[in-house]
């Protein structure tokens, strides 16, 4: 290694920084951060600077630096645009034993900045030893994408109970306990706000890990999680189908599951982001099997793996709640007292209308929306004279085999043959095809490009703006025109 990373404690701690700009600034803002007593030296400061020095927060000096100004330091930083100084303060502070780094001069710097991703007390440094602070400032980005908002509460969390569980357990027992606390469903209920079932959850493991019979034998640890220990359940709503479309909360659960139950919805790509060893479990319903079996299997699958204290991501195409009988699996695991974390995701309807550049409402063309399922064609609920109107959008989902009864029971409401139509075939991945026409062509404008399931079917004026991109529709209608001009 280059440079050995470390953390310094700074609370109360002298710490000069030379320079009075942006790049002053923004270290100054670091070290009060870190507690530490700051000092600027420098002619001129910038506006923020001589506030916080006006509010009390730091010590300005208002000349040439000085070598005399490092007496004392814990740490000096050198941020002025002057080599000369900058080496000056380099050449000072390693004199005196100070730590000093000089801005963007590793050569000068006898300790460099990583790039921070603070989730206090949790704190991640990453650092390219000065070749490339861009690539370092990546890596932190893609690092930061997988750590929850709430890291820093549930190391607290953590942190304060220690001292119980070290009276509590022996010292072989205690590495599994935290491991279960902090990757089940207690770390997951701090992570998401919700620290009073937590405590409680806690508290109820600690007993039940206390319990005589789970003492572990001399000189061995337990490996595995405490029998009859309940897990927990993701019900993670995937997105459309792009991977990048996920959430953050979709990703770091993925990452800590044990099992995957998936459908024929999620795409390679979305499984990719899973822990590399989780079980992937395929559940998808096919087209002409008996879902309502299938459906059954699934809820037993929930259920047995939680039982066995397994964490179970039940990933679903678009949202758990928008046709993907999430309601459902809810009601199965709170009936048998499984936890369980419901995370939202893109629906199908907003991924795909987005991607294909149709906004599902707008000022002048739509003020409302209405989804509905493709195969539910004959539910008395569905009000088919208000899906009819204008300036209404309607997106269909489950509704490529249904098309023509839809058509005719739109038209038959009162629509216009006219009213226009688009049909969005994987809807944000790179296979995308849109196709758009009215109701009276939408059909056969489907048929012809053979538009195949996964697809929605958007009927509205909003599906008449067109994107210069459409290559299916492009072409369809290139066809058209040169039959047209034969004839």
């Amino acid at each position: 290694m280059d440079y050995l990373p470390i953390f310094i404690q700074l609370l109360g701690a002298p710490a000069v920084v030379v320079g009075g700009g942006h790049v002053a600034l923004r270290k100054v803002d670091l070290l009060l951060k870190a507690g530490a007593r700051v000092t600027v030296i420098a002619p001129q400061i910038h506006d923020e600077l001589r506030s916080l020095a006006e509010r009390g927060q730091l010590d300005y000096v208002a000349l040439e630096f000085q070598p005399h100004h490092l007496d004392g330091s814990a740490l000096a930083i050198a941020a002025t645009s002057s080599r000369e100084v900058n080496a000056a303060v380099s050449s000072a502070a390693q004199a005196r034993r100070v730590p000093v780094n000089v801005v963007d001069d590793p050569e000068l710097s006898s300790f460099i900045f990583p790039a921070i991703i603070d989730r206090s007390p949790v704190v991640v440094a990453v650092g390219s030893s000065g070749h490339s602070p861009v690539l370092a400032r990546r890596v932190r980005q893609q690092i930061e994408a997988l750590l929850p908002a709430r890291l820093g509460a549930l190391a607290r969390f953590v942190g304060d109970r220690r001292k119980d569980v070290q009276r509590t357990l022996a010292p072989a027992q205690r590495r599994p306990f935290w491991e279960r606390i902090i990757g089940g469903f207690v770390g997951t209920r701090v992570l998401a706000g919700d620290e009073n079932d937590a405590r409680a959850a806690f508290d109820n493991e600690l007993a039940a890990s206390a319990a005589p019979e789970n003492d572990p034998a001399p000189g061995q640890e337990h490996a595995a999680r405490l029998g009859g220990s309940t897990g927990e359940v993701y019900l993670i709503g995937a997105g459309p189908g792009d991977p990048d479309l996920l959430t953050l909360r979709a990703v770091q659960l993925l990452q800590q599951a044990d099992i995957i139950l998936y459908d024929r919805l999620i795409s390679d790509a979305v499984l990719d982001r899973a822990r590399r060893d989780a079980e992937r479990v395929f559940v998808g319903k096919e087209t002409g099997g008996d879902h309502h079996a299938t459906q059954k299997r699934i809820h037993h699958l929930l259920v047995e793996y939680a039982r066995r204290g397994l964490r179970v991501a039940r990933l679903k195409g678009g949202d758990p709640f928008i046709f993907g009988r999430g309601g459902e699996e809810i009601e199965v695991l709170q009936a048998n007292d499984i936890p369980y974390v419901v995370v939202p995701g893109i629906t199908a309807a907003l991924g795909a209308a987005a991607s294909a550049g149709i906004p599902l409402t707008h000022r002048r063309l739509a003020q409302s929306v209405t989804f509905a399922a493709g195969h539910a064609l004959d539910d008395e609920t569905l009000d088919w004279r208000s899906l009819a109107q204008p300036h209404h959008t309607v997106v269909f989902y489950m509704g490529v085999a249904q098309m023509p009864r839809i058509v005719a029971r739109l038209t038959g409401a009162g629509a216009s043959p006219d009213h226009p139509a688009a049909i969005v075939e994987r809807g944000s991945l790179a296979e995308q095809r849109v196709v758009r026409g009215t109701l009276s062509t939408i059909v056969e404008k489907s048929q012809l490009a053979g538009i195949a399931p996964p697809a929605l079917l958007i009927v509205g004026e909003v599906a008449s703006l067109a994107r210069a991109d459409d290559e299916v529709l492009t072409t369809l209608e290139a066809s058209e025109a040169s039959a047209a001009e034969s004839v």
